[in-house]
């Protein structure tokens, strides 16, 4: 690794999380070119079916692209998917030396990219800000590692724990900095899902709203070109089609069967049935299914019920949890629907992040092992 080799990635990096809001189901990606110490290009990838960061970044170069060096979040693909592989126009440009963050946990590439790269001569280097890199494409990682989407959890809470007032009133428990956040979660998931005591209780929609969103207008824009898909869990199909959740726009629901399927699909929607061995839908199921389709990141804004399924399952690999300065007493709802009766029986978690939004705090934690 050369002395520059960091503070070129960390460009390039800056770049890639333009996609933040956008890129799904590929990954967020950005590409700087270099020569003689200056740089000559440089681009990040927008949408699915558009052209790569590296695309980008060549066209801006021109011929002073040969003889340069390519820093690249991801390895550079070697295989034709939607667009053609920018291995072959890296080589193509002449570019002299290729630094990747890391390698593509794509199966189609894994190491192909680079490989060609090396075969005509281009000197390659990785693992240049590779936990950086990771940290931006989760979902897509995960996915290609396991056809599973990443899941996040999202729960505001008083100081005591409590999520919302016996009567289930839970507006406002957190400020408007906290929902914020909570919007731009919503706008870079694929998914957002919650289930049918939310849809009722609280005329949940679900949607990115472009007001709430306080990014730069044109990272709003491209949050709402892509917004993403809205899931309702809701095994007996309680909500009806009348309801903010559905006359907003489109949605998937999950049923334990497509009885009614013809109804919801007249109505714009999909129903999916997956039915499970306890009666409820299948959650695994779902989070396959989601896998399949291409979906990289689940943000799962729901009750105590359904967010303490996902808990209870091993389904959550992070959760954000919202604090606010209140006490709703010891009436209120749980956090979690999660009997647990002995201490040995407590989940832990590590807490990778605490920091304020307005007079609340998010709390950052990830499910330990075991």
């Amino acid at each position: 690794m050369q002395a520059p080799d960091q503070a070129w990635m960390a460009r390039a990096l800056r770049l890639a999380r333009k996609g933040l809001y956008s890129t799904h189901p590929n990954p967020r990606v950005g590409c700087v070119l270099v020569k003689d110490g200056a740089v000559i290009g440089e681009g990040w990838h927008p949408f699915a079916g558009e052209p790569h960061a590296e695309v980008h970044a060549l066209r801006q170069a021109g011929e002073a692209a040969r003889g340069a060096t390519a820093y690249v979040t991801l390895e550079p693909c070697s295989h034709h998917g939607r667009t053609p592989p920018c291995a072959e126009a890296l080589v193509s440009a002449g570019v002299a030396r290729v630094v990747a963050a890391m390698q593509d946990p794509n199966p189609l590439v894994a190491g192909r990219g680079l490989a060609r790269l090396r075969g005509v001569g281009v000197e390659v280097a990785s693992g240049v800000l590779e936990a950086e890199a990771r940290a931006l494409n989760p979902g897509f990682i995960k996915r290609m590692e396991s056809g599973l989407p990443f899941v996040r959890v999202k729960l505001a809470m008083s100081l005591d724990g409590r999520t919302a007032m016996a009567s289930g009133e839970s507006q406002w428990i957190t400020g408007p900095a906290a929902r914020r956040e909570v919007q731009r979660l919503r706008a870079r998931s694929s998914v957002v899902l919650s289930g049918a005591d939310t849809a009722l209780q609280d005329d949940a929609r679900l949607t990115v709203r472009a007001d709430e969103l306080g990014l730069a207008p044109e990272l709003t824009a491209l949050a709402l070109r892509r917004p993403p898909l809205r899931v309702l869990i809701d095994g007996r199909r309680r909500v009806p089609l009348d309801r903010p959740f559905f006359t907003v726009g489109p949605a998937l629901v999950v049923s334990r069967d497509a009885a009614a399927s013809a109804a919801y699909q007249a109505a714009g929607h999909e129903l999916l049935a997956l039915p499970g061995a306890d009666g409820q839908v299948d959650l695994p199921a779902l989070l396959r299914e989601l896998g399949r389709r291409g979906v990289n990141e689940v943000l799962v804004e729901a009750g105590p019920r359904l967010a303490g399924a996902f808990a209870q399952q091993g389904l959550v690999d992070e959760y954000h949890l919202f604090v606010a300065g209140k006490l709703l007493g010891s009436s209120a709802r749980p956090l979690l629907d999660w009997p647990l009766e002995r201490m040995a029986e407590a989940p832990e978690l590590s807490i990778q992040d605490i920091r304020a939004f307005g007079s609340d705090w998010r709390i950052l934690a990830v499910p330990l092992p075991g």
